[in-house]
């Protein structure tokens, strides 16, 4: 099932860098407007947020749209992987607020070291 957006955590990925990813998989990106901590743009249609910095080293990209060229966070994880070569972390799933707590520090961890389930708590 499609999910209704995207989020990813990209290490180290510098912002110049996922824009050129951006319009090359989605659409041509808008400048960047930034708003506070966050920089939104547009990729083609799609609303995008870039939260530097979101967790430590990690940055947060989210799409804002079921109809980027992925069908979930993994998928969108592993194609920016292969763009990017930074390590990329994603939920394994949907989540939803009302889900256990501890289903909340289950993340999907895409690098060099190949693809795992890990344990990351983020608040």
């Amino acid at each position: 099932m499609r999910q209704p957006d995207i989020e990813i955590y990209l290490k180290d990925a510098s912002q110049q860098a996922v824009t050129d990813w951006l319009a090359e998989a989605v659409g041509p990106c808008s400048p960047w407007q930034q708003k506070g901590k966050t920089f939104k743009c547009k990729a083609g249609e799609i609303p995008v947020t870039w939260l530097p910095k979101a967790v430590g080293k990690w940055h947060s990209l989210l799409l804002e749209s079921d109809t980027t060229p992925w069908e979930d966070d993994i998928a969108c994880a592993r194609a920016a992987f292969a763009a990017l070569g930074v390590e990329i972390r994603c939920a394994p799933g949907g989540w939803l607020e009302e889900e256990a707590e501890e289903d909340a520090d289950r993340w999907i961890s895409i690098s060099e070291r190949g693809e795992e389930e890990i344990r990351w708590r983020t608040d």
